[in-house]
């Protein structure tokens, strides 16, 4: 049995960590912090959360006092002046800087401050020489653009190296020597929270002043700061500048910091740019003259009114951090010993054959025992027990069941990223022209991670959330039996009905059932009128999901073709001012649709669907606006995407058959689908006659395919392992798969569930007959017409089928049980979670077909089994 085995005293009583582990923290989440509540958050490396007090604290010294803008006289700007003086010396005395040897100037947040560095140095006269470290964090990376030439360390040693030049004799000094330089990096990887010397700043100042060359320093202490001290006392060997977010370390205000070592001021006197408040005085008619303000430095480069009122929130902040945590260094203690538990839990996890469950990333030089060499974050991927890598989309689907957050991809560290997964540069360029992107589900290329899971652990991180997490961790990755399940029996060649039809006119939103005995048109696209309408949010223009908005389902469409309208009902609360129910022409009425500018133009409006760039029309009617914007709550309008021959859309690649292997350069000219990525799977034999050319099956505005079929004996399978783990729980409706055709079984032959996994095709009979099962098993198939549907491949499934699609209420089933079933290990692609499949019109691939091909509720449904032992990947129990 495979379990945290030979830690027994996983988890460690609380008995054991009294040194180190702040025994007030669980009672102090309860009353500090009611958004944690049921919930594990380990992204404190992104934005920790903020304090109940703090915001009432803060609300109401804004409400006793009135803050004026500080460029004025007035009592109330004079307030505002005092405030900000006063909170600006308690930061640079939070960081133990002495005010006569540092000022410090605020900015929007860490990446400002870089910004505001990269823009003095880009001012130098001849340009300046860059050098960062590996490990920087993208902000730090972008400066080198600004840079007339740069360099990147690979490692500490390669610092060390270049650093001992520097301080060799000025005629055998590197070339950059001969102009400004400045050298950056983090105090923490943001990465996997390896923390890098703090003594580089003032060796390098020393190499410096023996060779005489100018090289400065910028230190990215955001990630250190968030739970950690800095020390500045020593201005011999602090920082030229360093940068940090308030945020990272207290929740509020959104701020952050530059501070400059006064005696580095120098390259800031080179700046053009001046805003408001920065100068003494100004001509701008005949002549172009001004002169800056002399006092300090923060003068000088806070550019317009500061953020008031956030600064004056900063200092109620201090107050409560200091009140409710003591120091950093009680923070520190505290995170590293949790996070020492969290790696030993995660590092303990074996598969039954004894291979390891998480590949961890943590530097050679660090130790979680540390916390002067490690903070409090691990970085990892998960293996399963094939030692094939698991996706890591699929791993934050099941994490927001369980209501646990944290960080998954590139996070913003594409060194480290690039050297722990073993990317050379062409991966990277090759996989991002392959469809690759930070936050898509298509994170695993050629068989290798795009990215990495980040648990990063804060000030009020407890001992349950590590639990929690391992925990997670076991129970959904760890395989404890490690025997290939036996191919699933192909059963009695049984046939099947279609029990239910329906089409989701609008995406994402409720289901329109086709009634028995009506006939419904299959076109190469998928079934008519079956999303072809979407919401699109009015700023962004991004298609809306479920997935985010769950509500959505309570809009129900219906179509009245007599009426010629698409009627749309909310079953939800709506203001009284707003109508239950909205129609829309379903003529392409141009009065209706908006076009782009000018307003005479044919084409549409760009709009985002599923990663791929679309042109929709959208509706102009405010009525229609402000309809669905009250039904979501979020500002949305109505978009159409009709069918057509100009349709951008096709199926995604991995659904196509596959196609010769080709250059970078072809698959750069091939490439539509932003998101999409190469086929893995091997093609299903077709029906006889069947010529589908690669990328060329439309679809409007599904997210994979035409049409999705699901079998009724795999959902009645599904349902069954539900009730065995738990006898209470509601079984699984049919409706939160979103299927276009429900099959059942036709006659006494009982199909083995997921049979459908070895389907090749499916041929749909109609006839005459107008019975539950449609035609005899034995009707001559001449008084039938058939219509032919390839199957593409299985349908990966997200947390989205726990949205109950008549309450629009979330649960953990479905996607519990199938993310431990159904779990598939595809070639190159790592494991996605399947149930159903995908479906194409036969023929459709050109866009045309022969003849009308139509499909009802009863009609019979043969389906095409693949030979056996033509699998295409190992299904993970």
């Amino acid at each position: 049995m495979a379990t945290l085995s030979g830690n027994e005293a996983w988890p460690p009583s609380q008995t054991n960590v009294r040194p180190v582990y702040n025994d007030n923290i669980d009672d102090l989440r309860r009353e500090e912090y009611p958004m944690l509540n049921d919930t594990v958050y380990l992204d404190h490396a992104g934005v920790t959360p903020y304090p109940k007090s703090l915001i009432e604290q803060s609300s109401k010294l804004l409400m006793q006092h009135l803050f004026g803008n500080p460029h004025s006289n007035s009592s109330s700007s004079q307030l505002s002046t005092r405030h900000i003086e006063d909170i600006r010396h308690r930061a640079l005395r939070f960081l133990k800087a002495d005010p006569a040897f540092f000022d410090l100037v605020f900015v929007a947040n860490a990446t400002a401050g870089i910004k505001l560095v990269a823009e003095a140095f880009r001012e130098q006269p001849g340009g300046f020489w860059y050098g960062y470290h590996k490990d920087a964090h993208t902000s730090l990376i972008g400066m080198r653009e600004a840079a007339s030439e740069h360099r990147c360390f690979g490692h500490d040693e390669e610092v060390a190296h270049w650093m001992q030049t520097l301080s060799a004799p000025s005629s055998g000094a590197p070339s950059h020597c001969a102009q400004n330089g400045l050298f950056a990096y983090p105090a923490q990887s943001n990465l996997n929270g390896r923390r890098l010397p703090l003594f580089w700043p003032g060796r390098l100042r020393s190499s410096c002043q023996s060779s005489k060359c100018n090289v400065y320093s910028l230190l990215d202490a955001a990630a250190l700061l968030s739970t950690s001290p800095l020390d500045l006392s020593d201005p011999s060997q602090a920082p030229d500048y360093t940068v940090f977010s308030f945020y990272k370390i207290f929740g509020f205000p959104d701020l952050g910091a530059l501070v400059i070592r006064k005696g580095s001021a120098l390259p800031f006197a080179g700046r053009k740019y001046f805003g408001g408040g920065t100068v003494e005085s100004v001509t701008c008619t005949n002549e172009s003259w001004h002169t800056r303000k002399q006092d300090s430095l923060h003068e000088q480069l806070e550019d317009g009114t500061l953020p008031i009122h956030s600064i004056v929130a900063l200092g109620t902040a201090f107050d409560v951090h200091e009140k409710l945590f003591g120091s950093l260094d009680r923070i520190s203690s505290h995170t590293s010993f949790l996070t020492n538990h969290l790696y030993e839990g995660l590092s303990s996890l074996r598969h039954a054959n004894g291979l390891p469950v998480c590949t961890i990333y943590k530097d050679s030089r660090s130790s979680y025992q540390d916390a002067s060499t490690q903070g409090p974050v691990v970085a990892f991927n998960i293996r399963n027990s094939n030692d094939e890598w698991v996706s890591n989309a699929e791993v934050e689907k099941l994490a927001a069941i369980r209501n646990i957050q944290f960080r998954t991809g590139g996070l913003c560290n594409p060194g480290g990223i690039a050297s722990f997964l073993r990317l050379e540069p062409r991966d990277v360029r090759r996989n991002f022209f392959a469809g690759q992107r930070c936050g898509n589900e298509n994170d695993i290329h050629e068989g290798k991670p795009t990215g990495a899971i980040r648990l990063s652990l804060g000030a009020m991180s407890n001992m349950q959330d590590i639990t929690a997490v391992v925990r997670f961790v076991e129970e959904f990755f760890v395989d404890n039996q490690c025997q290939p399940r036996p191919n699933v029996s192909l059963g009695a060649n049984a046939d099947f009905y279609v029990e239910m039809v329906s089409i989701y006119p609008i995406k994402s939103c409720g289901s329109l059932q086709i009634p028995p005995g009506l006939e419904w048109d299959i076109r190469p696209e998928g079934l008519a009128w079956d999303r072809e309408w979407c919401l699109i949010h009015q700023g962004t223009r991004a298609a809306l999901s479920q997935k985010r908005l769950p509500q959505m389902a309570l809009l129900r469409p219906k179509i009245d073709f007599e009426g010629g309208v698409l009627r749309v009902r909310f079953d939800g609360l709506l203001p009284p001012s707003i109508p239950n129910e909205v129609t829309v022409p379903l003529s392409l009425d141009p009065a209706s649709l908006q076009d782009s500018t000018p307003q005479d133009s044919n084409t549409c409006c760009p709009s985002r669907v599923c990663g791929d760039s679309v042109s929709a029309y959208t509706y102009t009617s405010p009525d229609i606006a402000a309809f669905f914007t009250a039904a979501l709550s979020t500002p949305c309008t109505l978009a159409r995407y009709p069918p057509g021959p100009s349709s951008t859309r096709h199926s995604k690649l991995h659904l196509q058959p596959p196609r010769p292997k080709t250059t970078l350069q072809a698959l750069r000219s091939e490439q539509r689908i932003p998101g999409a990525f190469p086929p893995t799977p091997p093609p299903s034999p077709p029906l006889p006659n069947t010529t589908i050319q690669p990328g060329t099956l439309p679809i409007l505005l599904s997210n994979e395919s035409p049409i999705l079929t699901i079998s009724r004996s795999s959902l009645n399978h599904l349902n069954k392992t539900i009730a065995l783990k738990s006898p209470h729980a509601k079984p699984a409706p049919a409706s939160v798969f979103r299927a276009n055709i429900v099959l059942a079984q036709s006659g006494p032959a009982t199909p083995a569930p997921y049979d459908e996994d070895n389907w090749t095709a499916l041929r749909i009979l109609s006839s005459p007959f107008s019975s539950r099962n449609s035609a005899p098993a034995d009707a001559p198939v001449s008084s039938q017409t058939s219509t032919d549907l390839d199957i593409l491949g299985p349908c990966r499934r997200c947390q989205m089928v726990c949205i109950d699609q008549t309450t629009a209420e979330r649960s953990e089933e479905p996607f519990v049980t199938l993310a431990k079933t159904r779990r598939i290990q595809g070639e190159g692609m790592g494991q996605k979670v399947f149930f159903g499949v995908h479906c194409a019109l036969k023929g459709g691939e050109g866009g045309e077909c022969a003849g009308r091909m139509t499909i009802r509720v009863g009609d019979r449904v043969v389906p095409f089994r693949r030979r056996e032992g033509e699998g295409e990947g190992k299904i993970m129990g």
